[in-house]
């Protein structure tokens, strides 16, 4: 196996697993872990899930599942020039948005309002709950059954958890003997700044796509005009080339500032090993300063231009409404839910399982069905 770093989280030094199970001989516990994410329904059907367009506008924008195995390629290079756990970091990216629902942020809107009395939705817990509860794959066990360190990384992604959380995560917080308070592994916080390196330039490139704003406009941005005098143009040509080497080179940007200023973090804070990251009081890996303040400026712009704008707030709008009905139409008739869907001892668990079946439904496939019930015409 690999020699790994200090600063990685070591598989052999793993707390283990919920359920006990025999070691593979030809697999650490992290590449078992990531072999069974990519295998579960759930990472299946985030091919048909929205990033920022719904799913059947058309063929070329992302998609959680493309976005994740975005995620995924970033962690995995970034983390072999720490030369940390790159199988861990590839399991945390790959299943970093099992939780989301369909119509993305929208669909979460609706199901957090709709379940605001009883401890509302968050999509990095549900993640959680699909990898240790929804999925139905062992004879032996409910969930996947993932290594702790997997769990914690997806949890705690975006950060130390703060406040009260689901009775699925205290449990399994409890059961491991975690820590909320604790910052995440080295290749969990790579795996989140990953995230928002890939979403931002996955959104500009589908922006410029869909022709919600053009790159005349994004020149005004430092961060692009940064990227721009790194392309030498023979002719002033806006091609898609051009565009695809704008996205090129601002993803290099990103990743170079990272590394960088993760390398002088681990220098300044005198980090020796894995356990000091965690116990640090602030994250390890994140931009400079100034590249901070750039990519705050972009995500305004993409705000304005892009999330704000009226195709983008129409989708929205009917996500929206879609998820709604659906939700009111399942707790006021739980019969209509599918067999095992139905099963509940009391209406707050009725609530719980028609969120936890609307959250797990591709965009198509709510469309249909919102049709199927809605649409006098449809049958």
């Amino acid at each position: 196996m690999v020699q790994y770093s200090n600063f990685s989280t070591d598989y052999k030094l793993t707390r283990g697993r919920v359920y006990l199970e025999e070691d593979d001989s030809n697999r650490t516990c992290f590449m078992r872990d990531r072999d069974r994410i990519i295998h579960s329904s759930a990472f299946r059907r985030l091919k048909y899930k929205t990033q920022v367009f719904v799913y059947h506008e058309e063929d070329y924008f992302r998609t959680r599942l493309s976005h994740s195995l975005e995620v995924s390629q970033l962690s995995r290079s970034i983390s072999k020039v720490f030369n940390i756990n790159d199988d861990l970091s590839e399991s945390i990216s790959l299943s970093h948005d099992l939780g989301h629902t369909p119509f993305g942020h929208a669909g979460e809107d609706v199901l957090n309002e709709k379940m605001k009395d009883r401890g509302g939705f968050n999509h990095n817990y549900q993640a959680l709950k699909i990898l240790t509860v929804l999925e139905k794959k062992y004879l032996d066990f409910d969930g996947l059954n993932l290594s702790f360190e997997t769990l914690d990384g997806i949890l705690k992604h975006n950060g130390p958890i703060i406040g009260e959380v689901p009775y699925y995560i205290q449990s399994f917080i409890d059961f491991f003997d975690g820590n909320k308070s604790l910052q995440g592994s080295f290749e969990s916080q790579v795996a989140a700044m990953c995230d928002d390196i890939a979403y931002n330039n996955n959104d500009i490139d589908d922006g410029l796509y869909a022709g919600l704003f053009e790159v005349e406009e994004l020149e005004e941005l430092d961060l692009i005009k940064d990227a721009l005098s790194k392309i030498k143009l023979k002719e002033s040509n806006k091609s898609q080339r051009f565009k695809f080497e704008l996205i090129r080179k601002l993803i290099n940007l990103m990743v170079d500032d990272l590394i960088s200023n993760t390398k002088n973090n681990i220098i300044n804070l005198g980090i020796k090993s894995s356990n000091e990251i965690l116990d640090l009081n602030v994250p390890l890996v994140i931009f400079s300063d100034e590249m901070k303040s750039k990519e705050k400026k972009l995500k305004v712009f993409l705000k304005n231009k892009m999330y704000n704008h009226p195709k983008v707030k129409t989708m929205n709008f009917k996500a929206k409404k879609i998820i709604s009905d659906l939700f009111d139409l399942f707790t006021e008739e739980p019969y209509l839910l599918p067999n095992n869907w139905r099963n509940h001892v009391n209406e707050e668990q009725k609530y719980i399982n028609v969120s936890d079946y609307i959250s797990g439904m591709t965009d198509n496939y709510a469309i249909n069905i919102h049709k199927k019930y809605f649409d006098l015409y449809s049958f």
